[in-house]
């Protein structure tokens, strides 16, 4: 379904129900018994879970970010490190400057992004580079504008051509706009794959209950992965279709769903090794999940929560040939927490003890987890808890080098690695 006029396509497709009260969040259902899915709170018992030997420690004592939400290289080989705050703001660090204090702003965008305290899940969401950065300064970012009510932008900016070091606010080429329901459930990972191709990750677009079926319905991009080719544009649009999208053929289906199914990923990233894609998509009532994202996958949401029937909207299911269950899951538990937020495999040299491990954590309950798996068998070997002070566990970042960070909203904004004890 495309017409000239995206957001005017998403304004008929998306109809506004009445806020009502979010459901409540209640104690873990009894796990489907027909799902492949780990349930990492009754694990099998080849499942390694005991405690990894590794620290967690502040990277750069000196600096403070507000809500620091994402944090990437630029794959350019200069070693930077970009940090992005919620309300706007870029920076850039040099990264083994552990005593940087005063970070340089790479580009100021508040004047464009809309951030409200109470509607936290809008701001500046994502951000990604393009992969011949070096050499033609564009970069990309997902944020809700100030423009018009939930509106999420999807949009281009280059470096100043004499000053490739800093970002040109003025540069804006608007590649999407995105009508979102309500201020929540926005998801806003950008990430460049392997092949070339930006990755988009989108919430079903708030409130409880996916109100508007978003999950099950590719007549909507929400409760999506996207996958556009941003070198290229046709039909009207600011960018391309990559031929092999698995839907770019189908009739009344939007051709950039990459895969679907999913209720507001936070966050996803690549396995720079191995081009795995990994997804940690938020539950509601009971179920918290990790995913592999596959072309084409249906993820189940509104009908499952991680491996189980989705009860409240009535309509749950069970397990079938076309959905993809994730890999492992949590309940609902003062054991393990209720807000997952996806990390990143780590394939950097300074903690070895790490390299191959998924690191992830909770915003809840604030812990931290390193999982291990194994591509050919398609089996989770390894569970295991990082012990650290449980603070909220916001965002995590990857360097050029493989190198996995974290961030937390404490104490202004602190960014923290791994190493060993």
């Amino acid at each position: 379904m495309r017409e000239n006029s995206m957001l005017k396509t998403f304004l008929q497709l998306l109809y506004v129900l009445p806020i009502g009260a979010f459901a409540i969040v209640g104690a873990a259902e009894a796990r489907d018994p027909g799902s492949s899915t780990v349930n990492l709170a009754e694990p099998p018992g080849e499942l390694v879970t005991d405690p990894l030997p590794i620290a967690v420690e502040v990277a750069y004592p000196n600096l403070r970010i507000n809500r620091p939400v994402v944090m990437t290289g630029a794959g350019d080989g200069s070693g930077r490190f970009f940090i992005a705050s919620q309300t706007g703001q870029i920076y850039v660090i040099k990264q083994v400057d552990r005593e940087v204090e005063e970070p340089q702003l790479f580009i100021d965008l508040s004047s464009l992004v809309e951030y409200k305290d109470r509607e936290n899940e809008e701001g500046l969401l994502g951000l990604a580079f393009h992969p011949k950065f070096a050499s033609n300064g564009q970069f990309y970012v997902y944020y809700t504008t100030k423009k018009r009510p939930h509106v999420s932008y999807i949009s281009e900016f280059r470096t100043f051509q004499d000053q490739p070091e800093i970002g040109d606010p003025q540069s804006e080429r608007v590649l999407m706009e995105i009508q979102q329901p309500y201020w929540n459930h926005n998801g806003g990972t950008l990430l460049f794959g392997p092949d070339g191709y930006l990755y988009i990750g989108l919430g079903d677009g708030g409130k409880a209950n996916d109100p508007l079926a978003s999950g099950q319905d590719l007549s909507k991009l929400l409760g999506s992965i996207l996958r556009i080719d941003v070198d290229r544009k046709s039909g009207g649009f600011q960018y391309a279709i990559p031929p092999d999208n698995p839907f770019a053929d189908r009739a009344g289906v939007w051709p950039e769903i990459f895969a679907y199914g999913l209720r507001n990923v936070w966050r996803m990233s690549f396995d720079p090794e191995t081009g795995k894609l990994w997804g940690a998509d938020v539950g509601q009532n009971d179920w918290e999940e990790i995913n592999l994202i596959v072309a084409g996958g249906n993820y189940g949401w509104s009908l499952r929560e991680g491996g189980n029937p989705f009860t409240l909207n009535g309509n749950g299911s069970g397990p079938r040939a076309e959905f993809v269950d994730p890999i492992v899951e949590y309940p609902h538990t003062d054991a393990w927490g209720k807000s997952i937020t996806g990390g990143a495999v780590y394939r950097g040299q300074q903690t070895p003890e790490l390299r191959g491990y998924y690191l992830y954590g909770d915003y809840v309950s604030g812990f931290l987890w390193a999982l291990k798996y194994d591509e050919q068998s398609g089996k989770v070997l390894e569970n295991r808890p990082i012990h650290w002070q449980n603070l909220p566990v916001f965002t995590f970042g990857q360097t050029d080098d493989g190198e996995v960070l974290m961030s937390t909203m404490t104490s202004g904004g602190r960014i923290y690695k791994f190493v060993k004890k």
